[in-house]
C-alpha cells in the first residue's frame, strides 16, 4: 500500500503569466489526452443525461466545475456533447484568472452559456452568495478533474460538505494512487512535459485516491445519496455522487 502524501505542487504557486506555468498548462491538455480524462468524463455523465434532456432553453442546465484551469477539458466535454445537451449554463471556478475569451467562445459556439468565476474553492465553500436573495446557488451537477487531490483529509472533507448541499450530482476524476500510475508520473517527459509538470506529475499519484477514500469523506448523513468510486482507465480514480431520486427530479423538471 502506498500512503497518501499531498505536497504543495510547484504550477499552483506561479503567477498566472509565469512561462512556465503556461507551458505546463499546455502539457496537462496532453496528460489528459493520455490519461483519457475526457472519455471518462463522457462515459460518467451519461448517468446525467436524463435530467439534461428534460431540460428547456428557459431552464437549462446549471454546471460547475472546480479548479477549472483554462476550462478546456470540459470544452472538449461540451463538444462531444453537442447535440446531446440541448440547453446547458456551465461556471468555471478557479482562483487564477486562466479562461480566455476564445474558450468562452467556444462554449457559446456549441449553444453553452458559459462564464469564468475567480474564486478560491474555500472562499466558494464557505460562502452564501447566491444569484437569488435569501438562498444558496445550486447547480445540477458539479464536476472536479484532477482537483481533489491537492487538499488533506480535513479541507477535502470540508469541500465535499459544500458540493453536497449544493448539487444533485458530483463527478470527480483524479489521480489513481497505485505503483502502474507511478510509473506513468516518471515517464511523463516523454511527452515533452517541462520540470514543472515533471515534478508535480509525480506528487499528483502521492496524493491520489484509491478503494473508498472520497466516499468516506462524504458527509455521514448519506441519506439519499448514491455513491459510486471506482478504478478508470489506467492511471484514474473517479468518485460520482448522486441523489437518489435523480430520476424522479428529472421526470419534474
Amino acid at each position: 500500500m502506498m500512503p497518501r502524501v499531498v505536497a504543495a505542487e510547484t504550477l499552483d504557486g506561479l503567477a498566472e503569466e509565469d512561462p512556465a506555468a503556461m507551458r505546463s498548462r499546455c502539457d496537462l491538455q496532453r496528460v489528459h489526452r493520455v490519461m483519457g480524462t475526457r472519455g471518462i468524463m463522457l462515459r460518467a455523465l451519461r448517468d446525467f443525461r436524463a435530467l439534461a434532456v428534460s431540460r428547456s432553453a428557459e431552464k437549462p442546465l446549471r454546471i460547475l466545475e472546480l479548479g477549472a484551469g483554462d476550462g478546456s477539458l470540459m470544452l472538449g466535454v461540451a463538444r462531444a456533447l453537442q447535440g446531446h445537451w440541448p440547453a446547458v449554463e456551465i461556471t468555471l471556478l478557479d482562483r487564477q484568472r486562466l479562461v480566455s475569451r476564445v474558450t468562452l467562445d467556444g462554449y457559446a459556439g456549441l449553444g453553452w452559456q458559459a462564464s469564468a468565476q475567480v474564486m478560491d474553492v474555500f472562499d466558494w465553500a464557505s460562502s452564501r452568495a447566491s444569484e437569488r436573495p435569501g438562498q444558496v446557488a445550486h447547480w445540477d451537477v458539479i464536476v472536479a478533474n484532477l482537483f481533489l487531490h491537492h487538499f488533506e483529509g480535513p479541507q477535502l472533507a470540508t469541500l465535499l460538505a459544500a458540493v453536497e448541499s449544493r448539487t444533485e450530482s458530483f463527478l470527480a476524476c483524479e489521480p489513481r494512487r497505485a505503483r502502474l500510475a507511478l510509473a506513468g508520473s516518471h515517464l511523463i517527459g516523454a511527452l515533452g512535459a517541462n520540470a514543472v509538470t515533471r515534478e508535480d506529475a509525480v506528487l499528483s499519484v502521492h496524493a491520489g485516491f484509491r478503494d473508498s477514500e472520497i466516499s468516506a469523506l462524504w458527509p455521514k448523513n448519506r441519506a439519499g445519496w448514491t455513491l459510486d468510486e471506482y478504478p478508470a482507465g489506467l492511471f484514474s480514480h473517479c468518485f460520482c455522487a448522486q441523489r437518489s431520486n435523480l430520476e424522479t427530479a428529472a421526470a419534474r423538471s
